[in-house]
């Protein structure tokens, strides 16, 4: 009985090739849609931990003010508090000063606006830096300060081309700088800044020549693998306390960030849009549904006398029952499989425009298809009932 009524079933969905594929247009939109729509979700939720993980493994950002963005009065760490959390809180794999200054960088014709981060080695270390080409700093060049930098991949294309600067020079401001190494790229931070639009300078080198100061902007700390940051954290908090002298019951006048609060933040908020935008996307099914409803009712308007000759000639209600709604499943289920075909493409491309990460989900492609047969089950049971409780002589009458 399953059998012929699904031969039936297809029989009546080729009589009406034009109006099948119209009817399940509606579902292949709504199916393509959720998927496309979760699918470059995940791919953006990726990238962000991706961005945030490149940043460093287990990083603390440390800076002067209760918030990000300028110190508002509050007074600049010193070189003596990077030497003091090494030495004083356990558990970590490298402080890292810096000293951060907005420079034109010049090499022969070429000049590029970027920015100079005074720092020592551990900074390489802390932010999970690697080179390309050439070395880092040796003892002596941090100690006394010299003009040497390691260049990130953006200065080297836009100063250098294709050229290997390592050993050349690039001027700035008013000293030449000995180009001794070439970061590996990394891209774009979570936040949208060109983390490879950097030079990095000994730490005395820019405190001398570019910043005429001693104090430090930031402080990075890289906690090793399986120590807690968040008792690190409190640790330094302490620490740091003592040394800026804060009493009891006074706020810090330093924030210390987790970076993998961040990463939790801005992937938790990522994930709620994929989750609205997925729900938005699936009201399309519903109106896909709609239209099924709406074709099916027509169709057993169109075929009552048929019905009338099944009925009349033996056939039970719950065949004819099975028959439409049958039909109205591989409706929908036709219009799921279409979906997910179009949606596989359509997200392959526009992550590939959007520079995310492309991530085909088997879940979300297997709970859209099983909806959109669902969607064919509660839309085409009205008008299967309708056709299976017709009279068979009024449908023998019906033109």
């Amino acid at each position: 009985m399953l059998w012929n009524a699904l031969l039936l079933a297809l029989r009546a969905i080729r009589r009406n090739l034009m109006r099948s594929f119209l009817t399940t247009l509606g579902i292949v939109i709504g199916v393509g849609a959720v998927i496309t729509m979760v699918t470059l979700g995940n791919g953006a939720t990726k990238a962000v931990q991706d961005e945030i993980s490149s940043m460093g493994s287990n990083l603390l950002m440390m800076r002067p003010g209760q918030r990000m963005g300028p110190p508002e009065g509050a007074p600049n760490f010193k070189s003596g508090d990077a030497e003091a959390i090494q030495t004083q809180v356990g558990g970590l794999e490298a402080v890292a000063p810096t000293a951060a200054k907005s420079v034109t960088a010049v090499h022969m014709a070429r000049n590029w606006s970027t920015s100079v981060t005074g720092t020592t080695n551990a900074y390489f270390k802390s932010g999970n830096w690697r080179l390309t080409s050439g070395r880092t700093f040796i003892e002596a060049e941090e100690r006394a300060g010299k003009a040497v930098c390691v260049i990130g991949e953006t200065v080297r294309r836009e100063l250098f081309g294709s050229g290997n600067p390592v050993g050349d020079s690039i001027r700035i401001k008013q000293f030449s700088c000995e180009v001794i190494g070439v970061l590996a790229s990394k891209g774009q931070s979570a936040m949208g800044r060109d983390q490879d639009d950097t030079i990095v300078m000994p730490l005395r080198t820019v405190q001398r020549r570019l910043t005429g100061r001693q104090d430090v902007d930031a402080l990075l700390v890289s906690v090793k693998d399986g120590v807690s940051t968040g008792m690190v954290m409190e640790r330094i908090k302490t620490l740091m306390r003592e040394r800026r002298k804060i009493a009891d019951g006074e706020d810090d006048n330093f924030n210390v960030m987790d970076t993998k609060q961040i990463a939790e933040a801005l992937t938790g908020t990522t994930r709620i849009l994929t989750t609205l935008l997925g729900a938005v996307a699936a009201v399309s099914l519903l109106v896909g549904g709609i239209g099924i409803m709406n074709i099916m009712l027509v169709s057993v308007t169109e075929r009552t006398r048929e019905i009338g000759i099944r009925l009349a000639i033996g056939a039970l209600e719950g065949e004819v029952l099975l028959q439409f709604l049958i039909e109205a499943v591989v409706l929908a289920s036709l219009g799921g499989l279409l979906g997910i075909v179009s949606a596989t493409g359509a997200s392959a491309a526009l992550a590939k425009i959007l520079k995310v990460p492309f991530l085909f989900n088997p879940g979300i492609n297997a709970l859209s298809f099983l909806f959109s047969a669902g969607i064919g089950v509660i839309f085409g049971y009205f008008p299967a009932r309708r056709a299976a409780h017709l009279d068979p002589i009024e449908a023998l009458r019906h033109e």
